[in-house]
């Protein structure tokens, strides 16, 4: 056993962020921690890793008492944690983080060991890195690599991966888990959170789950199953992750024809009409978020034109004002620097959008901020102790909720949602996914960007596949298969096959 944690309890004021969590894992396996947003996981990782002090329990790392006063005694005694947020410093060299934290001196000056670095370096795939090039120069991917290749330099014996796959494509996963299996064939105990149980099923040799600060349940990957996961991680028995609400298509509402940004979209053409969700599939950095962006005039459109509701409403110098005052609203995959102002109230960043809403005379009413903000708090289920509580309090999951309810309170009829589930637990997804179905049920339309194709196959009415800013046609999902749409993403090339 390389690591135990008995009854570990937390509180923060009145809040008991952890009421009991007790987990083991071993040497050369990897321990899948699963649970909902605000179960107590970031917590529970910050007192393994010695950002915060539990108010009591035990820790047992290598059959001897481990008590962390801050992360760098968690470091010096072999715990380290790769988190969603990567740590690299850019203007550093390669080989200047992969020694972040673990310096050595010579005579004032710090010292690189080169041949130390090459070998940590080739054991995570990066022996074709220079150790002397800018870190900013290496792929989000490989930013991630080199953090674990950080962690190799500490001698570690348990590495934490908090959401490590949520910013990687199909190949980048690929890579990852070969590390983590060489991580494991050093006798490393890997502790993985994801919401993707998927993942969980493919990765994990086996699983703890928390619910509401507790470890709900736990044991071998191998003899458990997504649902089962699911019903733990709940509380309930979730039998239709994807639910479907009746909704009909109406009028075209949105007309885009030959649509081309500074970069990219290139001649992006589609349709979109009322009560339609329309999904966009791609690998990550392929233009699907710049289409939305230049559909919302947040990016310059240099040529085509966008109709709503039959009338040309934009053509080149479209601006976001102009978007709103259209009808549109949008979710960005960029929450923290583009859907939120996290030093801002729960309530003042739900509110943000429809200000002329809750004032008059130029005065806010903040009754009523209050009680559209619990409302929205309410329907998300979002977990915080109050909508008075600061946005930077809350995980990434329920942030993306604050972002999700203001636009859904602000009521416009056409919804631009990029990655709008990225860092939110299963049982969240489904309630999100019956959101954007009511509101196609209301007549909305829809237009959803995601990286995860079971979600958009599962939500959407139709889908069309974006290559290196080129757009496939659209088709009835239905009349999609996994083949057809890789094949797409990949190549640009589009097969008529028949559906599976």
């Amino acid at each position: 056993m390389r690591l135990t944690l008995h009854q570990i309890r937390k509180s923060f004021g009145p809040v008991a962020a952890l009421k009991g969590i007790s987990l083991e894992a071993k040497a050369g396996e990897v321990l899948a921690l699963v649970g909902e947003n605000g179960a107590g996981k970031s917590t529970l990782m910050k007192v393994l890793s010695g950002a915060e002090l539990p108010d009591a329990g035990n820790m047992v790392l290598n059959g001897k008492p481990y008590q962390p006063n801050n992360p760098a005694d968690g470091k010096r005694s072999g715990v380290n944690m790769i988190y969603q947020e990567l740590t690299v410093a850019p203007h550093l060299s390669v080989a200047e983080n992969v020694v972040l934290g673990s310096e050595t001196s010579s005579w004032g000056f710090v010292e690189y060991p080169l041949e130390r670095i090459k070998a940590v370096l080739a054991q995570v795939g990066m022996s074709d890195v220079d150790p002397h090039m800018p870190a900013s120069g290496l792929s989000i991917a490989r930013q991630q690599l080199l953090e674990i290749a950080r962690a190799l330099m500490f001698d570690s014996q348990v590495v934490i991966f908090d959401e490590p796959t949520s910013s990687l494509t199909a190949e980048d996963v690929k890579a990852l888990f070969q590390v983590i299996h060489f991580l494991k064939n050093k006798g490393i105990a890997v502790i993985y959170i994801s919401h993707f149980l998927e993942e969980v099923m493919e990765i994990a040799d086996s699983y703890t789950v928390i619910r509401d600060g507790e470890s709900v349940g736990s044991g071998a990957v191998a003899q458990s199953s997504i649902p089962h996961l699911i019903e733990l991680m709940v509380g309930r028995s979730l039998d239709d992750v994807y639910p479907k609400i009746p909704h009909l298509q109406g009028d075209t509402i949105l007309a885009v024809s030959a649509l081309s940004g500074t970069i990219l979209p290139q001649n992006v053409s589609f349709t979109l009409a009322k009560g339609e969700i329309l999904g966009i599939a791609g690998l990550v950095g392929a233009g699907r978020t710049e289409t939305i962006r230049c559909l919302f005039g947040q990016d310059a459109v240099i040529s085509g034109q966008i109709s709503i509701r039959g009338k040309v409403k934009a053509q080149a110098g479209w601006s976001v004002f102009e978007a709103l005052d259209a009808g549109f609203d949008h979710l960005s995959e960029n929450r923290k620097e583009e859907g939120l102002a996290l030093n801002l109230s729960i309530a003042q960043n739900m509110s943000l959008s429809f200000l002329s809403k809750i004032s008059r005379f130029g005065f806010l009413d903040l009754k009523k901020e209050e009680s559209i903000s619990k409302n929205w708090v309410n329907k998300l289920r979002l977990k915080s102790s109050s909508v008075h509580a600061p946005a930077s309090s809350l995980s990434g999951g329920n942030q993306q909720k604050i972002s999700l309810g203001r636009i859904l309170e602000l009521n416009n009829d056409i919804f631009f949602l990029d990655e709008p589930t990225r860092g939110i637990d299963v049982g969240s997804k489904a309630e999100i996914y019956r959101l954007i179905q009511e509101q196609a049920s209301l007549g909305k339309a829809i237009i959803l960007v995601s990286s995860y194709l079971p979600e958009l196959l599962g939500v959407c009415d139709t889908l069309t596949v974006m290559h290196k800013g080129l757009l496939s046609p659209k088709k009835k999902v239905s009349e999609w298969n996994h083949h057809q749409i890789m094949l797409f993403a990949t190549s640009g090339v589009f097969e008529n096959e028949p559906a599976e």
